[in-house]
């Protein structure tokens, strides 16, 4: 096995390199999906349970950022979790992180066909979803992916719509709308809505994929993290707020598209600038589905690299140097996901492995810090142990509420587990060790390609 240091990777990326790729991975959570969080909560019962998730999201990010720069590697969760727990704790965490970008990528579908349906009612939701993942596994298998400048670009675009969403909705707020039965189902509803506050962030983790590429780590990777998260706790409160008070909020608990039928409120839908809203809309979209999808890929490929998946999923075009076969297995997934489940099904399994990885994350750097005391770590969590305990208890909170009121996901999200631990245990996987020059390799491909 050939030995590939870190510093043969180009460390290129700024702040506001890992502030648009933290933003983009995530926004799509701001223009659909949150809201179905009322359909079981309320306004009031969403707003505490967001306000419960943002303070995990808060304290996970500076914990998390520890182990993104003591073990730059691009296999995130899977890379910490193998080196503080072993096989199994690398095998859950992979499998984890795997549900939470591969089912995502479905569920931003749903949303792209649902905002076209919008525009043109001709257009089925499901036939839209399905050519936009055709089109995405095709750009990234022939290697088109987006500029660090294009990033920050449509980043830009997509954040600036949603400042201009607020400006036009809020003069239409009232307060009695927002109030209006704020919490039809008790507390109960607050638990119920956790999984969809968890929407307004899921992906941001997404950022460790890029840490062997940043300058300075140590400063700008918790400047990237920290200032992507202000932009999304702003936003996430702005629009859940301001589209609350337009009109009875159960209007909008069960739709694709929330915010063009928002402005449709405040303006009428024939108006030019509501038509202008929903197209823009779309690149907000595309940004976070082009990124779940290379995530998602990178991820399967690097497991397969290692032996926790098929290896010809880990094969790379010898014309386009990217992973297909990762690629194409993704996009069968996604398609299933489409065809069998509905957006508010896809987006609760991509949230319990979000949060099951989380959980893995934190678990690994309790254990990293006793085990690997003496380990470089350029950035410390602050206030340790509190935060990543706080992030690690709203985490499992979150997962137990999952599992409670929603017990069939949650059975087959852990039966999807267990297979793949009976599997690994079959295939005597367990038993191979995998070296950190074999992490760094794949890390340094995972970068070229």
């Amino acid at each position: 096995m050939t030995n590939i240091k870190p510093e043969q990777l180009k460390r290129v990326l700024k702040p506001v390199h890992l502030w648009a790729i933290a933003v983009g991975l995530v926004i799509s959570g701001e223009y659909f999906g949150w809201n179905l969080g009322w359909g079981v909560s309320g306004t009031i019962g969403f707003l505490i349970a967001t306000l419960v998730i943002t303070l995990m999201y808060i304290t996970f990010i500076f914990s998390y950022t520890e182990l993104t720069t003591a073990i730059p590697h691009a296999g995130g969760a899977f890379a910490y979790a193998y080196r503080a727990l072993g096989p199994f704790g690398g095998l859950a965490a992979g499998y984890a992180t795997l549900i939470d970008f591969l089912f995502a990528t479905p569920a931003i579908a749903f949303a792209l066909g649902a905002y076209l349906n919008f525009l043109w009612p001709v257009v089925p939701v499901l036939y839209s979803a399905l050519f936009f993942n055709l089109v995405f596994i095709g750009v990234n298998i022939l290697g088109v992916k987006e500029s660090a400048a294009f990033s920050v670009f449509i980043t830009i675009l997509a954040v600036a719509e949603l400042l201009l969403f607020m400006g036009i909705v809020s003069p239409h707020f009232k307060m009695s709308n927002y109030l209006g039965n704020p919490m039809p189902f008790g507390w109960a509803g607050v638990f119920a809505a956790l999984p969809y506050a968890v929407w307004f962030y899921l992906a941001i983790e997404g950022v460790a994929m890029v840490a062997e590429e940043v300058k300075e780590p140590k400063r700008n990777i918790p400047k990237g993290y920290i200032s992507g998260l202000a932009t999304l706790v702003f936003l996430a409160l702005g629009v859940m707020i301001f589209t609350g008070g337009l009109t009875d909020w159960r209007r909008f608990s069960k739709l694709d598209y929330p915010l063009p039928e928002a402005i449709s409120i405040s303006l009428g839908k024939g108006n030019s600038l509501t038509r202008i809203f929903a197209g823009i809309g779309l690149f907000g979209l595309i940004a976070s589905f082009h990124g779940t999808i290379l995530a998602s890929s990178r991820q399967v490929f690097a497991m397969a690299r290692s032996g926790y998946m098929p290896r010809f999923l880990s094969a790379v075009n010898h014309r386009f140097k990217t992973p297909h076969w990762a690629l194409i297995a993704g996009g069968l997934i996604s398609f299933i996901a489409l065809f069998t489940g509905t957006t508010s099904q896809v987006v609760e399994i991509s949230v319990m492995g979000a949060v099951v990885m989380y959980m893995m994350s934190m678990i690994s750097l309790f254990v990293l810090r006793a085990k690997e005391p003496a380990l470089e770590r350029p950035f410390t969590a602050p206030f340790y142990p509190v935060f990543p305990s706080i992030a690690l208890i709203i985490s499992a909170i979150t997962l137990f509420a999952m599992i409670y009121f929603y017990l069939e996901l949650s059975l087959s999200f852990f039966s999807g587990l267990a297979a793949a631990v009976l599997i690994f245990v079959l295939m005597g996987k367990h038993k191979v060790k995998i070296t950190d020059d074999v992490l760094l390799e794949e890390a340094e491909i995972l970068i070229r390609n």
